[in-house]
């Protein structure tokens, strides 16, 4: 889909660098036709040297030879990148936002013409091609606008296209989770240490074991209580566990962590 296509991804930094090696790897884009941006000339030098891309160091340049225009900066720079391209980014572009927290609204107000957005949050795990990213359209946008943006990031793993009202709590979710799920990792680690395994084995037990019970969610397409209580047999070691992960309030904790990440999620753009 993006064969014919140039891509602009302005503020190269982790995000628009996976990006960049899930779509070459993916030979879905001419290295020819990847255009990046970077505020230091420095960041530029290690990206064209990585993967054989053109850079520059002016948003503006990107912008005007681009199909697709990826921004891919903090949500507080995001006023600043569209006030130099408002002006240059017309309505037979595509531009797709990974900012957090800033609205398809608000970047169709920053623009002087109609022009297609997407607003995507991917999660960190897109390095390894094992992401999740969730996709909104805006006012402009059309369905072959949303199978690029979905073609784009399937590269780096699995894409969902939700309504925007979702966007903020797939920030608190998908986004913030992997964090989460560290704490849970390192815990059962932690906890291995503390039954005699040794650090390592545990670790990649406790890895595997997440992986794995994530694969099953998945391909099962099984509700998740009803893979658990498949593992718990009656009178069973299992059972005992959950009792003591229900009386420690794990639950209700790792809930209350999607809540607040939403919240915060919210106001991202006006800290």
């Amino acid at each position: 889909m993006l064969e014919q296509k140039k891509l602009a991804i302005l503020g190269a930094g982790k995000i628009g660098e996976t990006l960049i090696r899930g779509l070459l790897d993916a030979h879905a884009i001419d290295v020819g036709n990847v255009i990046v941006t970077a505020v230091h000339q420095q960041r530029l030098d290690l990206l064209q040297e990585r993967f054989q891309v053109k850079g520059t160091l002016s948003n503006q340049d990107a912008v005007r030879s681009a199909d697709i225009v990826v921004l891919s900066v903090k949500p507080q720079t995001v006023p600043l990148v569209l006030s130099e391209i408002a002006g240059l980014i017309k309505p037979t572009q595509l531009l797709i936002s990974v900012a957090a927290a800033v609205t398809t609204a608000a970047i169709e107000r920053s623009l002087n013409a109609p022009v297609p957005v997407i607003r995507a949050m991917p999660n960190t795990p897109c390095q390894l091609k094992k992401g999740m990213t969730g996709i909104a359209a805006g006012r402009n946008v059309s369905q072959e606008h949303i199978e690029l943006a979905k073609y784009i990031f399937n590269s780096v793993g699995r894409t969902i296209v939700a309504d925007e009202k979702y966007m903020d709590a797939i920030t608190g979710l998908s986004a913030s989770g992997p964090a989460f799920i560290y704490i849970v990792i390192e815990s059962l680690a932690e906890a291995g240490v503390k039954v005699g395994l040794p650090r390592d084995m545990a670790t990649e037990l406790a890895a595997q074991t997440v992986l794995g019970a994530g694969a099953m969610v998945i391909e099962t397409a099984e509700h998740p209580a009803k893979l658990k209580d498949m593992v718990t047999t009656p009178a069973g070691c299992t059972i005992d566990g959950i009792l003591e992960l229900e009386e420690g309030g794990l639950r209700v904790t790792l809930i209350k962590a999607v809540v607040k990440a939403t919240q915060r999620a919210k106001e991202l753009v006006e800290s």
